[in-house]
């Protein structure tokens, strides 16, 4: 679909664009003419705009540096043009004009060897491994040096340049050569102290642990803390929820548990656990898992990189998903190279066996949804004055087929019926990828999200108190303080390693407690009559469950974990099949209503939501409740772990049986370790210069 026109962020960076090249230009005419004014001026209003770039319009300076056109360069050309203003201006003395030149060169060699010993200083403090909830202070970990000197050069140069620039100006227009004499030097001591203090960094007494000893103390934490179960995870920068739904399980399980991952960002990412946290970005440094106790890896997602693991002999690999449904993403040909493939229920063991991907039925075990505890059973049709309905669709998937997401075919109509009826209240949560492949379902997210704001407008009623906004704020910052670590804004990955240490003990059920606290606050400072538009991770998905009567949808796995409830629910049919074929192609909606793209079946629905009587899917929804997450007894936790159990078991016996056979096969491990090294030094490194800290887009600008 062709654009209606410029996006309002292109205009802006369209606009300063243009006015770059304009202050460029007039700087250049003022220098020829030559005209002091303009000269003046526009050099002044050119490196002004350029320092606001940095800070507002980071990304178009990104893509001038793509053309070569970078800060540095940027700021070349501006002092050339100061030059050759001197040279043209008839009041300038001829001999000020080659000391100036000359200082003027030696703050630029200051600067570049500030920018190398930075770069020496980032790459001195970038380890091989990171970690979270891990005493590392064996490693010597010390604060990071200052952000602006250390990851922002495109800053740093642009301020330090600003009393070269101030004096050369000033000289201009006095026809002195003592203000450019003080601004340029000054330039030079602002470029050349950073260098120095930067270079106390690389001295002894602030060098931590090299890769070597790194490595080494991993090896004995591990051989200390002897984990045996572990999640391994690899993923893009919004999937880190596939590994948060499972941390409250692993943390449950027999043994101890660790979280191996291979993105350094990703560190982050995690949300609020007593679990250590391994980061190993290399594949070779990966192969020390081998010799310790770890005997399983949880997989929740597939990625490129799980295959680098898989070659671990001694580790048994299960893939557990990060959701079920009856699209044909959950049944992954990958899922060939796990040992097994955990499941709810018998629905997706059938559904493996229908795919026909050569997943063999004995390698799938049934362990059911452990992290559906939370979820509250359905009690009854709705009692209060409103109705609640939560309308949560998926995102369009990577196949971008119709069937995917309801939001571009049907989610306007959707909501549309339910606005329509006085007594609903609406919680509209879409899913946080909505409008990342196709534009199409970003633009109907947001014609929803104003459709609900117009619908609010024209609701009245009585609104909580000011005591529920202050409840909400004191459980908010109860939350936040249990479930971030405050860092300085100059912090390195090193810096937050040394602050993520051991936690402090039973922080899992202070964490566990203050969510709930700050959940029943969230909900309380809402009138009742209010729709909700969620769009940030809490409130959680299923604390929306145990607000909602109903629940609108589409066939994703969102369905399969509300079915724990035996709520009512409905499913948005945009795959262009008949309903029979729908309900016989996807076995989640069986016990489900089924709404057409213009969503014409929402009154009856909402009729037989709040009277019982015509409610007629009861009996069909606890029974696919059982046929997709399995029997409620034993518990599916206690099934879980038995299965984690059963598999570090079968891990003891593979390598007992290895140990007793290549005893006289000396060295074939460490041939393989070292073929693996190999593969290692060929691999690139992300971001260009290694252990470069990118979480914020301005630190990649080169200079």
């Amino acid at each position: 679909m062709p654009s209606a026109g410029l996006s309002p962020r292109r205009a802006v960076q369209l606009t300063a664009l243009l006015a770059l090249m304009v202050f460029y230009t007039a700087q250049l005419a003022g220098a020829l003419l030559p005209n002091v004014p303009v000269f003046l001026t526009a050099s002044v209003a050119g490196l002004a705009l350029d320092v606001y770039l940095t800070h507002k319009q980071p990304g178009l300076l990104a893509l001038l540096g793509k053309v070569r056109f970078d800060v540095t360069t940027r700021q070349l050309l501006r002092d050339m043009l100061i030059v050759i203003g001197l040279v043209r201006i008839p009041d300038v003395p001829p001999d000020i004009e080659r000391p100036l030149t000359l200082l003027l060169l030696i703050a630029y060699a200051a600067h570049f060897l500030c920018q190398a010993v930075a770069q020496l200083v980032r790459r001195r403090r970038t380890l091989p491994i990171l970690t979270r909830n891990i005493d590392a202070s064996a490693l010597r970990l010390n604060n990071a040096p200052p952000r602006l000197l250390a990851r922002q050069p495109s800053r740093r140069l642009l301020r330090f340049s600003i009393p070269g620039t101030v004096g050369l100006m000033l000289c201009a227009s006095l026809s002195t050569e003592t203000w450019g004499l003080l601004g340029v030097g000054l330039t030079f001591l602002l470029s050349f102290g950073s260098a120095v203090y930067l270079a106390t960094w690389l001295l002894p007494k602030k060098r931590h642990a090299n890769e070597q000893q790194t490595l080494a103390w991993l090896d004995k934490w591990l051989e200390k803390y002897q984990p045996t179960v572990g999640m391994y995870f690899s993923g893009g920068t919004t999937s880190a929820y596939q590994a948060n739904m499972w941390l409250s399980t692993l943390a449950k399980l027999d043994g101890n548990p660790i979280i191996v991952l291979r993105e350094r960002f990703m560190v982050q990412k995690i949300d609020a656990t007593d679990i250590p946290i391994i980061c190993i970005p290399k594949v070779a440094h990966l192969m020390h898992l081998e010799h310790s106790a770890l005997k399983m890896l949880l997989h929740p997602a597939n990625s490129g990189k799980t295959s680098q693991v898989l070659r671990i002999p001694t580790i048994k690999h299960a893939f557990i998903n990060h959701g079920e449904s009856d699209k044909l993403s959950s049944c992954n040909p990958y899922a060939k190279a796990y040992d097994e493939i955990w499941v709810a229920g018998p629905a997706a063991r059938e559904r493996y066996q229908l795919a026909d991907i050569g997943v063999e039925d004995k390698d799938v075990v049934e362990v059911g949804r452990p992290q559906l505890s939370p979820i509250e059973p359905y009690r009854g049709a709705p009692t209060g004055t409103y109705t609640t309905v939560l309308y949560a669709p998926t995102w369009e998937g990577w196949t971008n087929d119709p069937g995917n997401t309801s939001v571009i075919l049907a989610g306007e109509n959707i909501v549309r019926a339910l606005l329509a009826d006085p007594k609903v209240r609406l919680l509209y949560k879409p899913h946080p990828m909505t409008g990342s492949v196709d534009p199409r379902a970003g633009a109907a997210n947001q014609r929803i999200q104003a459709m609900i704001a117009e619908a609010n407008a024209k609701r009245s009623g009585d609104r909580p108190g000011p005591e529920a906004a202050a409840e909400l704020g004191l459980r908010t910052a109860e939350l936040e303080a249990l479930t971030t670590t405050a860092f300085r804004s100059g912090a390195d990955e090193v810096e937050r390693m040394l602050l993520q240490g051991t936690p402090e003990g039973n922080r899992a059920e202070r964490v566990e407690a203050a969510t709930a606290a700050w959940e029943a606050a969230y909900w309380a400072s809402f009138p009742e009559w209010e729709h909700q538009i969620i769009t940030g991770p809490r409130p959680a998905i299923y604390t929306c469950f145990n607000q909602a009567d109903l629940l609108i949808s589409d066939v994703s796995s969102v369905v399969s974990d509300y079915l724990t409830s035996e709520k009512p629910y409905a499913v948005a049919n945009t795959s262009g099949l008949d309903e029979d074929d729908f309900r016989a192609g996807f076995p989640t909606v069986r016990a489900a209503t089924i709404l057409s793209p213009k969503a014409k079946e929402i009154p009856a629905l909402l009729e037989s939501v709040r009277d019982p009587e015509k409610d007629t899917l009861v009996t069909a929804r606890k029974e696919l409740k059982t046929h997709l997450l399995g029997p409620s007894e034993p518990p599916s936790l206690a099934r879980f772990n038995q299965a984690a159990v059963d598999l570090c078991k079968d891990a003891d016996e593979r390598n007992e049986r290895v140990r007793s056979r290549t005893t006289d096969i000396p060295g074939q491990r460490e041939a393989e370790a070292r073929e693996a090294a190999e593969e290692a030094e060929m691999e690139p490194t992300a971001g260009g210069l290694a252990g470069a800290d990118s979480s914020d887009p301005e630190d990649a600008v080169t200079a």
